[in-house]
Order: structure tokens, then sequence, then C-alpha cells
């Protein structure tokens, strides 16, 4: 198949008038059969080409672990894809209500109708898990859906386009590729709903774009995810753990822990552990197929002016590269690096990093910990490493987040049970599952008033029996005085 035609506004909106055309036509939403069709030919495609994208991620890269993008991306998606087929029928079912006491014998009941076009546009990162995600729930709604994918990761999307293309026809799920321009006029077409991963910068000129044909959108940003790790908590397990979420992917992940909590006085035995765990992730790093790159020179040298700043602060900066290879920007090799007593003004403890540096702040008690994290914008994760059960209270109770794992690092967001989603400056809206379906779906309120109806008694003219009803509903009668009729002068 050829490569698609570079897109113009002209040519977005004419596909988009094509899918709107194709709903219109068809009158009603899709069967659920038709939509579990539609999920078993993405199913089948995406476990069939799990390798030609693993090694498509890996190019856009320069190198990402093939079993990483199984791990993190396939094997997620198509366990969502199993989740969403195995419950669907019962999704889909209008949901009976109880009505209000005083509306009875009527009924009611809540309808889930597909929105319409949907558009997503992914985020070069997770390309595949943050495109295609969408999508399931999207289908599984009854919608029609445009994709486009990050251009950051030009082959994958490319891969992508042909792939949707070989099992939808266009007017019902289509990838658009493309630059930056692209994704601005994408974004600005008049879409049922809309959802972005990316940047809080990037969320914001999408909200603004959106909010001209007052599309409403699902927001997956980012922010500085904080992992605490409590008094008492195993030191050197959480280490590891910490290690591990935060490194994989070399950090380009929006649920990474951002930053480390530790208590006072316990760098040095944190550092113990993570520089052991990391040298055994990782022992050598510029041909280590594990250990992924940089994704392009300008996200390298952010990271390395990210670092010189550090240093440049008065912070401490340790990288471990446990070969002594030769890790630059031409080889976008970053090695994993830990900082600590920075500066709070400092870019590393301002922004999200993106990157394998993780910063080791200290506090002295529970409650500073959760005033530090409380100080900043809400971030999209949490994690948190206690066995007490109060502490653990006090954490969930006294911080806002999109998500939390408790004892582990990012693994909420694989639960198809759980909603994954961000709030406030980490975003807004969330998806996966059921509240997949319902973030891509009209809950749409029906009631059924019968042939006889307690609302009989309260039309006009408005007498003493409305009174005597209004007055008995509300419980106070001599309140309803007001409604006789005033007595007739002379």
């Amino acid at each position: 198949m050829s490569e698609a035609a570079p897109a113009t506004a002209d040519s977005l909106a004419a596909v988009l008038q094509t899918q709107q055309a194709a709903i219109r036509a068809r009158r009603v939403p899709p069967t659920y059969a038709e939509r579990i069709h539609a999920l078993d030919l993405l199913k089948d495609k995406l476990f069939e080409m799990r390798h030609e994208f693993a090694e498509a991620v890996s190019e856009d890269f320069g190198n990402r672990s093939h079993q990483e993008t199984i791990l993190l991306e396939i094997f997620v998606l198509l366990d969502e894809i199993r989740h969403t087929k195995r419950h669907l029928l019962k999704w889909m079912k209008p949901r009976r209500v109880m009505p209000n006491w005083q509306f009875l014998p009527g009924g009611a009941k809540i309808v889930y109708q597909p929105l319409g076009v949907v558009g997503v546009l992914g985020a070069w990162n997770y390309q595949l898990l943050l495109t295609l995600s969408p999508l399931v729930g999207a289908l599984s709604a009854g919608n029609h859906v445009m994709l486009k994918p990050s251009e950051l990761a030009p082959i994958t999307a490319e891969l992508m386009r042909k792939m949707i293309a070989d099992i939808f026809p266009e007017d019902y799920v289509t990838v658009i590729t493309g630059g930056v321009e692209v994704a601005g006029e994408f974004s600005k077409l008049p879409f049922n709903h809309l959802i972005f991963t990316g940047s809080g910068r990037v969320g914001k000129i999408i909200m603004r774009n959106a909010s001209e044909h007052l599309t409403p959108v699902t927001l997956e940003l980012g922010g500085k995810s904080p992992a605490l790790v409590g008094e008492n908590y195993p030191l050197d397990r959480a280490a590891r753990r910490v290690v591990n979420g935060k490194f994989s992917n070399a950090g380009q992940t929006c649920v990474a822990p951002d930053y480390v909590l530790v208590p006072e006085g316990k760098v040095e035995e944190f550092m113990e552990t993570a520089r052991e765990v990391t040298t055994q992730f990782y022992p050598t790093l510029v041909n280590n197929p594990d250990y992924t790159h940089i994704i392009t020179k300008r996200h390298y040298e952010r990271l390395a002016n990210i670092v010189q700043e550090v240093r440049d602060r008065g912070g401490k900066v340790e990288t471990v590269n446990p070969a002594s290879e030769d890790c630059n920007i031409e080889n976008k090799v970053f090695p994993p690096t830990f900082v600590w007593n920075c500066p709070d003004d400092t870019t590393v403890m301002q922004e999200e990093l993106f990157g394998p540096i993780l910063p080791i702040v200290t506090y002295r008690t529970l409650t500073e910990a959760i005033d530090y994290i409380n100080d900043r914008p809400r971030p999209l994760a949490l994690y948190y490493f206690d066995n007490e059960k109060k502490n653990i209270n006090r954490v969930l109770n006294e911080t806002v987040s999109g998500g939390v794992t408790l004892g582990g690092c990012i693994y909420h967001l694989p639960q198809n049970n759980l909603p994954f989603g961000g709030v406030g400056d980490s975003g807004m809206g969330a998806y996966h599952g059921f509240d997949g379906f319902t973030n891509f779906s009209k809950k749409k309120a029906v009631f059924i008033q019968r042939k006889v109806a307690a609302t009989m008694l309260l039309r006009p003219p408005y007498g003493k029996l409305f009174s005597l009803v209004i007055g008995t509903l509300l419980r106070n009668w001599p309140a309803y005085e007001k409604f006789r009729k005033p007595a007739k002068k002379g």
C-alpha cells in the first residue's frame, strides 16, 4: 500500500464529513455483533503484526527493547480488547434506575448512545498504546474514529495507518499522518469528542482549538508524579521498584515517577540499592537492546541542559554507566542519572522530566512530605511505599492525583477496571474499560410516563387540590397557604 498523501485542512474536513455521512446513512448505532467484529479485527491484526510494530517502534527511537514494546503496549492493548469483549454486552444494555417516588408508577433508564465521530491525538512515547487504547473505547461505544499518531514516531505511525486501512473502511476508522501543522488542523475539526495525550503546554492549544466548536475533550497530560517512601518501608525494595518504573523506556513515560521522597538521612542507603539495581538491569547502555534511546536529539539536549543546571547550581549528580561507555547526543543514549540537593527553582524540580533523570528529595515527617506534594500541581500518578494502614489512608485522603499505585509504580495504569486519567494540570476525563465505553458515549436520560401519573394532579388551574398535593410533598402545609385564592373583596 502506498503512503498517504499529505493531509490538509480541506482533506481532513472531507474525511470527517465522510464519516459523519456514514453515520447518518446507517441511522442506527452499530450493533453488539458489529462492535465485537471490529474489536476482533483489531485484535487479530495487532497480534499478527506485533513483531513488525516492535521493530518499527525501535527504529523510531533508535533503539527500544522489542520485549518492552510487546509487554507495555501490545499485551496491554490485547488484554484491554479481551476485557472489553467480555463485558460489552452488559455495558451496552440500558441501565434501569429508580425514578423519584413522586413520579411513580413512571420508569427511568439510562441509554448509552455513540457520540458520533471521535478524534484521537496519540503520543510518541507509547505510540501504539496511547493511540489504539482510545480506539478500543471509542469502537466499543459505537463511534467512528479518526486517529492522528505522533509525528515524532513516523515509522510506527505509517505502519499503523496501513494496518487500519487493511481492516477498516475510511468512513469507519482512519489514520491521519503528518507533522505538527496537521495535528493543529486535526484538533480544529468539529469532532463529537477529542482525546489528546501529551504535554500540558500542547494540551492548552488543543483545548483552545477544540473550544471553537465546543468539542468536548479528554486530556491525558503528565506532570511530576511523586514516589513517596514511608519511614518504615524497606528502602531496598522501594528503590528496586522505583528504579524499574523510572528507567523503563528511559523514563519517557507519562506516569513514570518524576521524583522520589525519602526519609531524611537515607539518601545514601537509597542510592546504594538504586546503583546496584540499575547496574543489574542495564550492565551496558550503548548497545544494550533493553535500554531505550531518547526519541530525538532535541529531547536529549534538553535533558543534558537540565543536568548541567543542577551541577551549576551546586546539586549532586550521579550517573550509572557500568561499562563507562560514550553516551552522547549522536547515539541518543542518556545514562540513568540521579540528582539530589537541588535548589527548588531548578528545572529538574519544576518541569516534568520525561527522561532517565531521578531527583531525590528528603523529608522529616509524613506531614512535610504530603505538604511538599500538595504545594505542586496535581500529578497524573502518585506512588506510596508503606505497610502501615494509617499512613496509607492519610496519603490517599490528603493528596489528589490522577491515580495511585501502592507498593509499586505504574501498575494502576493497565488495570481494566480502573479509570485512567489526570486531574487539574495533569488532565481531565478518563478512559479504559467501562470508563472508556462511557467516556465515548452519551448517557441519555430517559423517563417513561405511564397512562396514569401523579403529575396529573399538578396541572393548572392551581387550586386547593394542588395546594394539598404540593404541601404534602414538601410536608409543610402552612407555607402553602399563599396558594389559596384570595378572598373576594366586598
